[in-house]
């Protein structure tokens, strides 16, 4: 039998139709595509950093509950008393603990769209079903939408980006909790983008049996770790901890993690300077022809451009030395949509710069 027929023999057929996530080679660009927090850290504390790494035990398997890191991480993260908190390899892994965890015979998963693609991508991979429930022109929830979609699917799982991803929006908080009282199953609110936000359900937590928050490092600052966290009443997760495999947070990121966690003051110096250059981005790009920012309470900007312009931006800039995220393929809402990460005050005056010259 020929590699082609044994591959159409045993791989499912929706893993067949799918593309893999592409991430495109940034070497040489202003790297402006991946919501990454563009500042690195001041040379005493790397050096400070890379001497506390010298106790890391590589030869030894990481510590499975993570415990010198949990509490530096409870008190970043603000969990309140009396929840519980899962590690994950990054969100993405806990998005997958979930699927695995909440899988059965037509059981869905439910978000509004556009959304964070691994909610749909994982969803698949595990053979739940998904559905996506079309959010308003304005990016804002369609509450009437949204609960039919409810009532129709009982969804097992229903994800909240807030803000959200790629739309940098904010969630009305009564169409949130709206949802997590009608929904049967688990309310997910993903709080990647929290820092850059302001508010928060992490002290809901406790007031819905359904309620959990997700949270990352990844966007502080810490992205090349790795670092997921899932807060939410210890039955939830004493479940959920059951599909998690052993050793997922490795030696190097529990270390560097709790390393990192006692230096907030640089990452909370990072994140007041990211959120006034998007102040200054989105001032700046509001005042080109033809461009629509739509406000973001997260570290990237989406914009729309002319009609029919969006891939030839998108390449112009890259030639410009400037790597964005292209979003106008995935249709819909987000037709002639272009997605700019804020970065430094020099990458994003290249950037408005390159901008500028394509639009005349």
């Amino acid at each position: 039998m020929s590699t082609t027929k044994l591959i159409e023999t045993w791989i499912r057929p929706e893993i067949r139709e799918l593309a893999a996530y592409h991430v495109p080679d940034a070497a040489g660009l202003i790297k402006l595509d991946a919501m990454e927090n563009p500042y690195g850290w001041p040379e005493a504390m790397v050096d400070e950093w890379l001497a506390s790494l010298r106790a890391a035990q590589l030869n030894r398997y990481p510590d499975p509950h993570a415990q010198a890191l949990r509490g530096p991480l409870r008190a970043a993260m603000g969990v309140p008393q009396g929840m519980e908190i899962l590690l994950g390899n990054g969100s993405d892994e806990i998005i997958q603990m979930l699927a695995l965890a909440l899988h059965g015979p037509g059981r869905t998963v439910l978000a509004p769209e556009p959304a964070f693609v691994m909610y749909r991508m994982i969803a698949l991979f595990c053979g739940l079903e998904y559905v996506g429930v079309p959010l308003r022109e304005d990016f804002s929830l369609d509450r009437v939408a949204m609960l039919a979609a409810i009532e129709q699917h009982a969804p097992a799982i229903v994800y909240l980006a807030y803000p959200n991803n790629p739309t940098g929006n904010l969630f009305s908080r009564s169409d949130v909790e709206a949802i997590i009282e009608a929904a049967p199953g688990l309310v997910v609110v993903d709080e990647a983008y929290h820092a850059f936000a302001g508010k928060s359900f992490m002290h809901d937590l406790g007031r819905w049996p359904n309620l959990l928050v997700m949270r990352t490092v990844s966007k502080l600052g810490l992205a090349g770790l790795r670092l997921g966290l899932l807060a939410g009443p210890r039955e939830w997760l004493f479940e959920l901890d059951k599909v998690r495999l052993p050793y997922n947070i490795n030696v190097l990121t529990q270390a560097s993690a709790e390393f990192a966690l006692r230096h907030g003051e640089v990452f909370d110096a990072q994140t007041r300077a990211i959120c006034a250059e998007r102040g200054r981005m989105f001032e700046a790009l509001a005042a080109m022809p033809g461009l629509t920012p739509f406000p973001s309470a997260a570290n990237f900007i989406l914009l729309r451009v002319p009609a029919g312009r969006a891939g030839a931006l998108f390449d112009g800039l890259k030639a410009r030395g400037v790597l964005i995220k292209n979003l106008a393929g995935a249709g819909g809402l987000l037709h002639d949509c272009l997605r700019i990460t804020v970065g430094t005050p020099e990458e994003n005056a290249a950037c408005l710069a390159a901008l500028g010259e394509l639009l005349g």
